[in-house]
């Protein structure tokens, strides 16, 4: 039995093992300790044939997790230091591993369910929301780039719907998720304990088919047309211009949203989107948000930005550049190169994975 921190508590029920953060107060954070504890839980049942279902809970009733622990990375980016790439190292490793686990992982998203809290839940082969569910990548809005796979899911969501999310940083509903592809089914909240009874003794798609219930009506189904119109442009000037000439009160308020966030973060977002859409993996995307993370950790944006919504909570960042005709193609290209410590290294470790795999199937030639 793993033993887990004193923020992720473990235990096997019949045939499942949970997993439940265990930071209520701060809506379940990840911390680094975290990080690991869960995917030391994720080895061990791995090669645990009595444990056939894995399931993700938060506790309290606030969220499943609110995110990574920001403080933690605003601290280490004003002291430059080296902890949130060590952190961000083991957390997009651990998002790859769940959406590779040989064995159903289900994600209970039960509340608040933002950032880090996407990435250990929607990468996940069974993945359940509630009528309390509010998603979000809100990176944007603290000078940061989305990230632990949030542009590898928002890149291939229908049409332009991922980019009005990424960019915006925009809270969505239990309808809005499954239609986006970050969640897979309804279950109400009064539910929950039966379902996770039930996981305990059935197949997890049986256990979760008994409680699917149809979600309450979302709203980007009735909002893509001006969204993939909008969003479709090739810059966020342009994505912004032509929010603002819609005539749609929601593109309207689309557009206010953007300019209260990082321009920097903004550009730099775009670009990644459009990058990750191109690359064919998930290992791939998560190379590629490591250097970004890291590109943004060097920024005065990232630390104004947790500074403004979570220190002081002044909700009043002066982001630098302040407009997004200041910010060159050069500061965007900046987020792609090679961070000090070197590259993550996911797609290189998965190819030669795959290639290992395939000598060992190979036929081998008699004496």
């Amino acid at each position: 039995m793993p033993t887990g921190t004193p923020d992720v508590l473990l235990r096997t029920e019949g045939r499942a093992g949970f997993i439940t953060l265990d930071r209520p107060r701060a809506i379940n954070a990840l911390t680094h300790a975290m990080v690991l504890a869960v995917d030391a839980a994720l080895d061990a049942w791995e090669h645990d044939p009595a444990v056939t279902t894995v399931v993700i809970e938060g506790a309290g009733d606030r969220g499943l997790c609110a995110g990574g622990d920001i403080r933690a990375i605003h601290d280490d980016a004003r002291a430059g230091g080296t902890a949130s790439a060590a952190f961000w190292r083991d957390e997009y490793r651990l998002n790859a591993r769940i959406a590779r686990y040989p064995k159903p992982y289900v994600a209970l998203m039960d509340g608040i369910v933002m950032g880090g809290g996407v990435g250990v839940s929607a990468h996940g082969s069974v993945r359940v929301v509630t009528e309390r569910s509010r998603l979000a990548m809100p990176e944007t809005g603290i000078g940061f780039v989305p990230d632990v796979g949030g542009t590898h899911l928002l890149g291939r969501a229908p049409g332009e719907l991922g980019t009005h999310l990424a960019l915006t940083g925009g809270r969505i509903g239990a309808a809005d998720a499954i239609l986006t592809g970050l969640a897979d089914h309804f279950v109400p909240a009064a539910e929950l304990p039966a379902l996770a009874a039930d996981l305990t003794r059935l197949p997890a798609e049986e256990a979760v088919a008994r409680h699917t219930a149809t979600a309450p009506p979302g709203v980007l189904a009735e909002q893509r047309p001006w969204i993939d119109a909008c969003y479709a442009a090739e810059t966020v000037e342009a994505v912004l211009e032509r929010l603002f000439d819609t005539g749609e009160p929601a593109a309207k308020e689309a557009a206010a949203t953007l300019l209260t966030k990082s321009p920097t973060a903004l550009k730099a977002t775009l670009a990644t989107l459009r990058r990750s859409r191109a690359l064919t993996s998930l290992e791939e995307v998560l190379d590629l948000e490591y250097r970004t993370s890291c590109a943004a950790l060097a920024t005065p944006d990232l630390v104004e930005g947790i500074r403004a919504q979570v220190v002081d909570k002044d909700r009043d960042p002066r982001w630098t550049p302040p407009t997004l005709p200041e910010v060159t193609d050069a500061a965007v290209a900046r987020y792609f190169l090679v961070p000090p410590g070197g590259d993550l290294g996911l797609a290189a470790a998965r190819r030669t994975l795959q290639d290992r795999t395939l000598q060992d199937r190979a036929p081998r030639d008699s004496a």
